[in-house]
């Protein structure tokens, strides 16, 4: 195979001046008009009687339909491709040799068997002689084989002598192209399942290394590869067989929020607009990037294992027993059997809570469905259940429409049926309220208990008016050692000279240092007095802020406790339960303390009983 361009005298095959060359040195073709010109000029060439001697047939083949090797290219402009060494005259009576072939499947089968010419020296008498390659493919085209001869099977055939059947041309199928397809293209999309490692080097068989990855800005998530065309294939006769088109896909449906199509040199790509977190829906496989975990797959050791996040959250599955989400605003569609933990933000339940845990450290907690057997606490927040049983609650507020069996301490506390419950806050208000079975209904009003924190603040006012004294009377040693005349003097010209209102002579100097000399014990007292004025200032300073302080905090907690209770369905006792008002919560303590608490047979102040009736109480 090759393209040259010799200068050897060359000549043009009748007919096909524009198309075929032959040189002294070879047949050429010339480059730029290949294909169905070339295909014309050869069957031309064919039909003319010729056919090509030294035929390089994947040559011929490439030129024409563009199957095969390569081509090497020479010169510029109007190349030619050396294809055959002549074209020469096919002999009537060698073509009789070449008989019909067999074709069957695009597969063509040829019998070969030995031939023979007729001797001209001897009338009726045969001479044996040998088929040609070039002659063969010059009698297949004519006979409509114009593409896939097999001519190194027919040389071989040719060779071997002996009568067989071979296989001589067979049919090009065509390539399918690629279908467009959408790959991933950034690392941070695969979640990991392996244990999470702890910093001991330990192992969290309860909690995975990376199951909801977290996209940075600007990376690259999904790239479009686009379709790739196949390659055509051929029938015997030449004609093309078109592989069919290949799909194409559109990435527009898959970019969600916090995502966008960007097209560049390099391709399409699926790139986040936001760092956050990755949420694929499995549905429509949008694919969004957000400040919220989004999750169907349910909490479970065989999903997530324990989650600990530093965003919101959001989990349309199942949350499974002794199974831990930590994070920020948590929505939980299905039930709840395990432990919710947020460090801020809204807690949102819109099922069932059962036997689980909810801890929100600042931020409102929300039960829609049933709480069964369940711990819900905020340190600063509201709780808000539908119906809770069987349940210990903690809040700034508590408000539940039925509550049966429960264990509740707030500051504020609202119920509209209470059933057999034990409830500690400074203002409780219910509906309506009685026991339950073997439950009591117990009410207890926090009421501060000032006595230790009185006696905190007539201490802490002893010690500041013995530090006012002291100041006092150091403050008056100093008047006096100040006093002096001779101090006095010392200090006056001291002044002077410092702000520069007074320059003294070289006469004058000596004098000077002489007083300084005199003063110096008197001025070291009154340094010293100094110091032991602004320390006992200091002192009596911070006793009477940490006085005000204790002022305040028991300011705070005279509020009025207040108890109402609209309708009395049993036996129902009001107690009252001290706190001591330090400035920490009266409800933020761990859950079987409350519980002990409540449930203890206190021998707390009965203030009020009653089993019908209202209930109203106040300080």
């Amino acid at each position: 195979m090759s393209l040259d361009a010799p200068a050897a005298p060359m000549t043009h095959a009748p007919g096909m001046e524009h198309c075929i060359v032959e040189r002294a040195d070879g047949v050429y073709a010339d480059a730029s008009v290949l294909g169905a010109t070339l295909s014309g000029a050869v069957g031309g060439t064919f039909a003319s009687g010729r056919y090509f001697a030294g035929l390089d047939y994947p040559v011929l083949m490439r030129a024409i339909y563009g199957v095969g090797p390569e081509l090497r290219a020479a010169g510029q402009g109007g190349a030619m491709i050396r294809f055959a060494s002549a074209i020469v005259p096919f002999d009537p009576v060698r073509r009789k040799l070449y008989k019909a072939v067999k074709i069957n499947g695009g597969e063509a089968e040829y019998y070969f068997e030995p031939v023979y010419l007729p001797d001209p020296a001897a009338p009726g008498a045969e001479l044996p002689t040998r088929l040609d390659v070039d002659e063969f493919v010059a009698d297949m085209w004519g006979k409509g084989i114009r593409f896939g001869v097999d001519t190194a099977a027919v040389r071989s055939a040719i060779d071997g002598g002996k009568a067989e059947r071979v296989t001589v041309a067979r049919r090009l199928d065509a390539v399918p192209g690629v279908d467009a397809q959408i790959v991933e293209v950034a690392s941070e999309l695969h979640r990991s399942d392996a244990p999470r490692q702890l910093a001991n080097g330990k192992l969290d068989l309860m909690a995975f290394q990376n199951r909801f990855p977290q996209i940075q800005r600007g990376v690259r998530l999904l790239q479009k590869l686009p379709r790739a065309a196949g390659q055509n294939g051929f029938e015997l006769s030449g004609i093309a067989l078109l592989p069919p088109m290949p799909d194409d896909v559109d990435m527009g449906p898959m970019a969600g929020a916090g995502t966008v199509i960007d097209i560049s040199r390099e391709g399409e790509f699926l790139v986040a607009l936001q760092t956050g977190y990755l949420n694929v829906d499995s549905k429509t496989q949008q694919i969004s990037i957000g400040d919220k975990i989004v999750s169907h797959d349910g909490v479970s050791s065989r999903t997530t294992g324990n989650l600990q996040l530093t965003g919101d959250y959001e989990e349309f599955g199942e949350v499974q027993e002794k199974r831990v989400i930590e994070g920020e605003g948590i929505t939980i569609h299905a039930d709840v059997f395990g432990n919710i933990v947020s460090r801020g933000g809204l807690v949102l339940l819109n099922r069932n809570l059962v036997g689980g845990t909810v801890h929100n450290a600042r931020g409102n907690v929300q039960v829609l469905g049933i709480a069964s057997g369940a711990v819900v606490q905020t340190k600063q927040g509201e709780v808000v259940m539908h119906r809770a049983e069987s349940c210990i609650i903690s809040g700034t507020r508590v408000r539940i429409e039925h509550a049966a069996n429960c264990e509740i301490m707030a500051e504020e506390v609202i119920i509209k049926q209470a059933e057999g419950c034990a409830i500690a806050a400074r203002k409780i208000i219910i509906e309506t309220a009685g026991p339950r079975k073997q439950s009591e209904m117990a009410l207890y009003a926090l009421e501060p208990d000032s006595a230790r924190i009185d006696e905190v603040i007539g201490a802490i006012g002893a010690r500041c008016d013995e530090f006012g004294a002291l100041a006092a009377q150091r403050k008056a040693e100093m008047e006096r050692l100040t006093g002096e005349p001779e101090v006095k003097k010392y200090v006056m010209l001291a002044s002077k000279i410092r702000k520069k209102e007074l320059t003294l002579t070289p006469e004058q100097l000596p004098v000077f240092q002489k007083m300084a000399l005199a003063v110096g014990p008197a001025l070291k007292a009154i340094a010293k007095v100094s110091l032991e004025v602004k320390a006992a200032e200091t002192e009596q300073q911070a006793g009477q802020a940490l006085l005000a302080q204790l002022v305040q905090q028991r300011s705070d907690s005279e509020g009025v406790s207040s108890v109402s209770v609209q309708s009395l369905a049993g036996d129902t006792t009001l107690r009252s339960m001290k706190f001591n008002p330090d400035g920490t919560s009266t409800f933020d303590l761990p859950s079987k303390d409350i519980k002990a608490r409540l449930r203890a047979r206190s021998a707390a102040e009965v203030l009020m009983t009653g089993s019908s009736g209202s209930m109203e109480w106040s300080t």
